[in-house]
């Protein structure tokens, strides 16, 4: 069974797509730590971010660093702090997170809620930024 992620990238589940190429699906995370957190996902289905297989998995990082540096640009933050779980959906993903400080990676926090147009403007502005 196709997890929610294989879903979102097939087109399955909207999603606030940042950006895509033949390899990889980023998105924004609908229960996000901050504004601008984003998700990156390899479109192959592994469960576990080991389990990539080299090229894949050094790829994932490639297209996620272009995705970071346009957050950055569009959203206040000393750096965009990353972290993998991989326990909430068994698809490989990496959360890349506008950061002040570490505290601001817990995810124990309640999470920021967005209506569906203060979404679609951070796309915007993190889109203005590839």
């Amino acid at each position: 069974m196709a997890t929610i992620f294989t879903k979102i990238i097939n087109g399955e589940i909207p999603s606030y797509k940042v950006a895509e190429d033949d390899n990889f699906y980023a998105f924004l995370d609908i229960n996000p730590l901050a504004k601008g957190h984003t998700l990156v996902v390899p479109k192959k289905e592994v469960d576990y971010m080991f389990d990539l297989d080299d090229e894949t998995l050094a790829g994932l990082h490639i297209f996620a660093k272009k995705i970071a540096k346009a957050i950055e640009k569009a959203v206040p933050c000393k750096r965009i702090g990353t972290t993998v779980i991989g326990l909430e959906v068994p698809h490989a993903h990496l959360h890349l997170i506008p950061i002040k400080g570490i505290n601001d990676m817990n995810f124990e926090k309640p999470k920021l809620k967005f209506t569906d147009e203060e979404f679609k403007q951070i796309l915007e502005d993190i889109k203005k930024h590839l």
